[in-house]
């Protein structure tokens, strides 16, 4: 049985770690590693080298004294890998059983995938915002069916997890897009505090010099408000109430540099390229988003609690699509009686974030991308 293992690790310097593996009847084993930790600290967590070790073990790799440095090097790391509190792309290389994970965006050492359809998300503790959103959501009738399955909470040491279904067990080879929803992605906390900050400023003009009004140039310096605000204008999220990602197209290299995809016609031109002139799977995800939008307004979860920063995850090989939404790390629950519509625009003091606005918007774009794709499928028709 051959094995085949990669994982990209955005927070070290050198990202590549390729582990191939063949049994171990006469045939060679090889390891190319092209790595360099940032610093020399070794996570040496029993928890973490027994089931890097199993996980080995159950794709084929032969646990004798020979192979033991090299499932602790594994093990070392398996905690260690980051990932991101939101968009997370995984890659499957063989069916059902993961092989490893692709980092894209967001916050280090967040989700490690385990074996047997399973990932774990690191959360700050038994009263995490993101392990309270998803028990709700699994006693609601409506939003269980539009989220992964969760499947408990896990505890090695100080640290916890929760622990969900891996969205690409059972696909092959699959291609996957994030896309972020919302007309904003931050909590009002976030940009209350009205003070006028110089380094914000900086920030600013290192992306567009011209972006700063004549006051702000004066001042030289800007609110974390008027940043967050600047930031979210440069995609498409604040007025189509979503922006793509990060994408991964099969045999190719992540596409992560996508925020400044905010036309109408870069968007159709970016996920039409994604189903790649495939009708059935465009047609696929639109009725997914139209059902997940009409659980979304159903279910009493999403009802009460402002949804931000959450991302819709596409997923689809030769045989299957799998459409979810995910990462619920800012689900703030709403004032007791306080409803919100997930349309209207955000004011401060109204918890609007622009969740259905976003789908409403994605829904319309695929149903673009998808008369396009048979558009050119009949053009071809009637020129052969």
């Amino acid at each position: 049985m051959t094995s085949s293992i990669f994982l990209t690790m955005a927070g070290w310097t050198s990202d590549k770690f390729r582990l191939s593996c063949i049994d171990s009847n006469g045939f060679k084993r090889t390891l190319l590693k092209m790595l360099i930790l940032d610093n020399g600290t070794k996570n040496t967590n029993i928890e973490a080298e027994r089931t890097a070790a199993e996980y080995l073990v159950d794709q084929g790799v032969p646990n004798s004294n020979a192979d033991k440095s090299l499932l602790r090097f594994f093990a070392i790391n398996a905690l260690e890998l980051s990932a991101p509190a939101s968009p997370v792309l995984l890659e499957c290389n063989a069916p059902a059983v993961p092989s490893g994970w692709l980092q894209l965006s967001g916050h280090p050492k967040s989700i490690a995938p385990m074996a047997n359809g399973i990932v774990r998300k690191r959360i700050s503790g038994p009263n995490d915002t993101e392990l309270l959103a998803y028990r709700q959501l699994m006693v609601d009738p409506h939003a269980v069916k539009v989220v992964p399955k969760f499947l408990g909470v896990h505890q090695l040491g100080s640290d916890h997890f929760i622990e969900l279904h891996n969205m690409l067990h059972g696909f092959v080879e699959p291609n996957v897009m994030d896309i972020k929803m919302g007309f904003r992605t931050f909590t009002e906390s976030e940009v209350s505090n009205t003070a006028l900050r110089e380094d914000l400023y900086r920030k600013m003009i290192a992306v567009d010099p011209n972006a700063p009004t004549e006051d702000e140039h004066r001042q030289q310096a800007i609110t974390k408000l008027r940043y967050m605000q600047f930031r979210e204008n440069m995609s498409s999220t604040q007025e189509r109430g979503f922006r793509i990602e990060a994408l991964k197209m099969r045999g190719c290299t992540p596409v992560t540099d996508l925020k400044t995809v905010k036309s109408s016609q870069q968007i159709q031109r970016t996920i039409g390229d994604f189903v790649n002139g495939r009708r059935s799977v465009a047609k696929d995800i639109t009725k997914r988003l139209r059902q997940m939008r009409t659980l979304i307004e159903k279910s009493e979860f999403f009802a009460h609690h402002q949804v931000l920063g959450s991302s819709v995850f596409i997923v689809y090989d030769d045989h299957q699509v799998g459409v979810w939404l995910i990462d619920f790390a800012k689900s703030l629950p709403l004032p007791k009686g306080t409803r919100v519509t997930h349309r209207a625009r955000w004011q401060m003091g109204n918890a609007e974030e622009g969740l259905l606005y976003g789908f409403d918007e994605l829904i319309r774009t695929m149903e673009a991308v998808q008369a396009g794709v048979h558009g050119r499928q009949v053009a071809r028709a009637t020129d052969v």
